[in-house]
């Protein structure tokens, strides 16, 4: 007996409908990209694995998925022979591997293993700039929209397989981009229905300014992780985790505006520049983000709010400037829907130093959910014909298919039932395909160069010429 066929976990088919609403989220993000002057590129679905390693930390490199070199290795002496450091270790061995250990395992996967499935279109881009840094045009504006793989623990929401859609600027240190990526994320929104989302925006200087001007400059990661955990642990949760952290009680003193921190764009703007008089490098980062709120505020936005979150304190590890996350509306329990942020020196990790870039992603898989809960999806978005030609035989078929040429030319999907069964039997299947028209052409209406048109949810039937029956069909 044949074993079921099953799929890999942490992936996923998507039915025609499912892919249908994913297109209309990916062509309406993709059209607001382009609208906004971003140029589409795709780079391969697996690089060569120096290009990703050592690039996302010892966290992400574990998840990175490696290809296995072709040729017969474990098989070949002549070819390869596994280290005797490491070849008493288990898989899954609960032993401790020590340095020297992990090192040799670094180089024998190197030698079985060349290359890897991409983890982000982040890496791979910056790699695309220097490699093509002489025929492009800097500042340069590209967006990208392709699969991404992590050799991550599927759960609930997070896959092995997904989808990213970036956005992102090099080559220029403007803040004007982040105004625009501000419009450009209201603009995507406000596009999909999907209205009162809350784009939150902080500066990494201001984070490292507030850790400045508290003494705890050396302990900045750990302040802003637990800064983090205000909204789900409360002020004397995130308190008592900065005092184990080795945060001071003096200055938690100075920090306590953070856990009041309410008001107006402008009146969080005017407490931060209070907090952080005494750091040049914090006040950088309120200057800038009073530049950008101004001009947001003068532009204006369509349906999105933009808010000053100092608790924001995504990718610290490299972004340098604006830091975006953007919320769900309030009705709907749901993680970030899209992040991004500044960063001044992505492609130093290739030798291209100082070219800085600022870009933004939408969250695809979480944006389907929201608009599927709140049923935001427009009901012409559907993987499914208009209106389907019922087959009486070949004249009528042929008949039908003139019709059909005709129809698909206006850009209005039809199509003909391929045999020639019961009529019951083809309005069934129209039924389940949720077809909601059928069109009739028999001898009576081949006679009179008319067509009967059957609305399947009413029952309701009309005799029409072409051009009536176009005219139905587009509506």
């Amino acid at each position: 007996m044949a074993s079921k066929p099953s799929i890999p976990q942490g992936t996923r088919d998507f039915s025609p409908a499912e892919v249908s609403k994913r297109q209309y989220i990916i062509q309406t993000i993709k059209n607001n990209f382009e609208k906004f002057g971003f140029q589409p590129i795709e780079t391969p679905s697996f690089e060569n694995s120096d290009t990703l390693m050592g690039k996302y930390g010892e966290e992400g490199d574990r998840l990175i998925f490696k290809i296995l070199n072709s040729g017969n290795f474990f098989f070949n002496k002549n070819k390869i022979e596994l280290p005797e450091s490491i070849a008493s270790l288990q898989v899954n061995s609960a032993e401790t591997i020590d340095v020297k250990q992990r090192i040799e395992l670094n180089k024998f996967s190197g030698k079985i293993s060349e290359k890897a499935l991409r983890y982000d279109l982040t890496v791979p881009f910056a790699r695309y700039v220097v490699q093509h840094q002489n025929e492009i045009e800097f500042p340069f504006k590209r967006y990208q929209i392709q699969p991404v793989w992590r050799a991550d623990r599927p759960q609930k929401g997070r896959f092995r397989e997904f989808y990213q859609c970036d956005a992102d600027v090099v080559g220029s240190k403007s803040l004007w981009q982040e105004v625009e990526l501000v419009q450009l994320y209201d603009t995507v929104f406000t596009s999909l229905g999907l209205e009162g989302v809350t784009i939150k925006i902080n500066n990494r200087k201001i984070l490292s300014g507030i850790a400045e001007v508290i003494g705890a400059s050396d302990k900045l990661i750990d302040f802003t992780v637990a800064l983090d955990k205000l909204d789900k642990i409360g002020e004397d949760g995130v308190k008592k985790e900065m005092i184990e952290k080795g945060i001071s009680e003096e200055a938690l003193v100075k920090v306590q505006p953070l856990f009041s921190f309410t008001g107006t764009f402008a009146d969080k703007i005017s407490q931060l520049s209070n907090l952080l008089a005494e750091s040049e490098e914090g006040m950088k980062g309120v200057e800038e983000l009073k530049f950008i709120c101004d001009n947001v505020a003068i532009l204006g936005l369509s349906t999105a709010t933009l808010d000053l979150d100092v608790t924001l304190a995504r990718g610290l590890n490299y972004y340098t400037g604006a830091i975006f996350e953007v919320a769900a509306p309030k009705s709907v329990s749901m993680g970030s829907i899209g992040g991004g942020g500044r960063y001044d020196d992505l492609t130093g990790i290739f030798g291209l130093k100082n070219m800085s870039g600022v870009g933004i992603s939408f969250g695809l898989d979480r944006i389907y959910l929201v608009l599927e809960e709140l049923q935001l999806f427009p009901e012409t978005v559907a993987a499914t014909s208009k209106a389907i030609f019922v087959n009486y035989g070949d004249k009528e078929a042929l008949y039908a298919s003139k019709a059909i040429q005709k129809l698909r030319q206006e850009n209005i999907k039809v199509e003909l039932y391929p045999d020639n069964v019961k009529v019951g039997k083809q309005f069934q299947y129209a039924d389940k395909r949720l077809i909601p028209f059928a069109v009739i052409a028999g001898d009576q209406e081949i006679a009179a160069n008319s067509y009967s048109l059957k609305n399947l949810v009413s029952g309701e039937q009309i005799s029409v010429d072409f051009e009536g029956l176009k005219a139905a069909l587009l509506v």
